[in-house]
């Protein structure tokens, strides 16, 4: 049976980002108590996450309180259970929370490349699992959702600026510019 990890009140849910700028590793991390699950993901994926978190709270009033910056951070040991692959997000309105999906991308033996119905109803419950690979459900109220977004968008963009011309990243020892050539 593939890894589940369900945090139904989570205490945080944050980015972080291991190594020096353009060589950073990526991570979501939620935390729940003493448990933790830590999923390996790409930059895009994690600043995806924050502007689709904060179109939806735009349609919802203004979430009150956050958590101090500190405990944003990452907790060590940063272990990934999984690299993830499809993300889905639903706001249960009953509950005034939101519930984030994350499912492990699948390895090169775990699919055949073809994308079949598995692939296209993630949210379906079939018990077929065991095809599906690891998965993470986090529900996280607006104001851990506001304040994921604010400290993914800082993490993000605290790696190489992009140049002016080309807007491509610049490594500290410059880059090749197709526009200024």
């Amino acid at each position: 049976m593939p890894f589940f990890a369900d945090f139904e009140h989570v205490d945080v849910l944050t980015t972080g980002a291991v190594g020096s700028p353009g060589r950073r590793t990526f991570y979501l991390q939620a935390r729940m108590g003493a448990r933790s699950v830590t999923v390996r993901c790409e930059k895009q994926q994690a600043a995806a996450i924050s502007q689709y978190l904060r179109r939806a709270l735009k349609h919802l009033p203004v979430p009150e309180g956050q958590p101090p910056r500190n405990v944003m951070n990452l907790s060590e040991p940063v272990d990934e259970v999984f690299v993830l692959g499809a993300v889905a997000l639903e706001f249960n309105r009953s509950g005034d929370h939101f519930v984030l999906h994350l499912r492990e991308f699948p390895g090169p033996d775990d699919d055949d490349g073809a994308v079949d119905e598995a692939d296209m109803e993630f949210g379906d419950d079939d018990g077929d699992d065991e095809e599906r690979g690891a998965q993470v459900r986090v529900s996280l109220t607006r104001a851990q959702a506001m304040a994921f977004c604010e400290h993914t968008d800082r993490v993000v963009s605290a790696g190489r600026p992009d140049c002016v011309f080309c807007e491509r990243p610049v490594d500290p020892d410059g880059h090749f510019c197709p526009r200024m050539n």
